[in-house]
């Protein structure tokens, strides 16, 4: 497959994309307005700041745990049981309506840390309820055979009421009060009929939710280009808006195979080193922008950050030439180049 993809209309399909209820909108923003979650610069990209960074942290004096459930689900709770919990130990917590079952990932000054550190400190948290028992176990265990069938049944009934829905996942809450299913699907979808269907073999609470294809992703777990499991799998807190901007502002070659990740759409590490590619553009003269040199004046075309190259095609030329960013200045610091412009970003 070719490396030249500008006007490949399949790349439209890798823009990032939004999901609320059964509505996909395509996600487009300009790279001058991006910004991290904090409003201020793209350090925070990928939803977290370095754990033990210099951020207030008034839950010093909390027992505080990370719990996570099925699917990469997780949160923080606080500890008022009175028992010292430990990493790997299966909890009985607060849900939205009645309890739920998860594992401790991680407890005491590292869970503050990491609480701390994705900007959570002074969220309200529900309560670890108990310590889990062998009943509690053996609950989770059946639990999870009822989700398996649940799995089948729910294929079957999309496929009587002719609902194109893909499932990515099925949650019984641990008391059983509340029965959640996952699924992507290319448009909206009217599923009232399949509620009902699906509440009367049940006889609980029935949920269906929509989720992107990065969220299918992070459910579903994989590999990645690099070999190693995806990041949104194993390490990051929250999943970022990509789009074809922040690809070009790394110079990097449009091939929909290169740029899409596990999920399909752009891959979440385009943006690990965005902040770095925007705070070093800034010493380079713009592309398209016009310079004199001692060859006369050249259009620049090219610029290799990395390098510190810059690249040149100067008039009634084919043939692009090289200049470094300091022989660059050089020219632009010159009396009477007047006509060197743009290179301020």
């Amino acid at each position: 497959m070719s490396d030249d993809f500008g006007d490949f209309e399949g790349l439209a399909g890798l823009e990032d994309r939004d999901f609320e209820l059964a509505v996909e909108e395509i996600e487009s923003s300009a790279l001058s307005d991006y910004t991290g979650p904090c409003g201020s610069c793209a350090n925070c990209a990928t939803g977290s700041r370095a754990v033990g960074a210099e951020l207030e942290n008034s839950e010093a004096a909390l027992d505080i745990g990370e719990v996570r459930f099925k699917a990469n689900r997780g949160g923080y709770y606080v500890n008022q049981t009175g028992v010292a919990l430990r990493t790997g130990a299966s909890v009985v917590v607060e849900a939205e309506r009645g309890v739920d079952f998860g594992k401790l990932v991680a407890t005491g000054e590292l869970a503050r840390e990491k609480r701390r550190s994705r900007g959570m400190v002074g969220q309200p948290m529900r309560k670890v309820i108990r310590s889990a028992t062998e009943k509690d176990l053996e609950q989770a265990e059946e639990n999870r055979k009822t989700e398996e069938s649940a799995a089948s049944v729910f294929v079957e009934k999309c496929s009587k009421h002719n609902l194109a829905m893909k499932l990515a996942g099925v949650e019984y809450q641990f008391d059983r009060a509340r029965l959640t299913f996952f699924f992507t699907a290319d448009s909206r979808v009217d599923f009232r009929a399949l509620v009902r269907d699906l509440a009367s073999v049940y006889r609980t609470r029935i949920e269906l939710r929509q989720i992107g294809a990065r969220d299918e992703a992070k459910k579903v777990g994989g590999l990645g280009i690099c070999g190693r499991e995806v990041c949104c799998t194993t390490w990051m807190s929250q999943i970022k808006r990509v789009n074809l901007d922040h690809a070009r502002a790394q110079s990097l070659s449009l091939n929909p195979s290169r740029l899409a990740g596990a999920c399909g759409r752009l891959k979440c590490c385009i943006l690990f080193e965005m902040q770095n590619y925007l705070d070093t553009a800034k010493h380079f003269p713009a592309l398209n922008s016009k310079v004199v040199t001692a060859k006369g004046e050249g259009l620049i075309e090219k610029i290799d950050i990395f390098n510190e190259r810059i690249y040149l095609r100067y008039q009634n030329s084919s043939t692009v030439e090289p200049m470094s960013l300091a022989e660059i200045k050089k020219y632009q610091n010159l009396p009477g180049n007047e006509r060197a412009q743009n290179y301020k970003r």
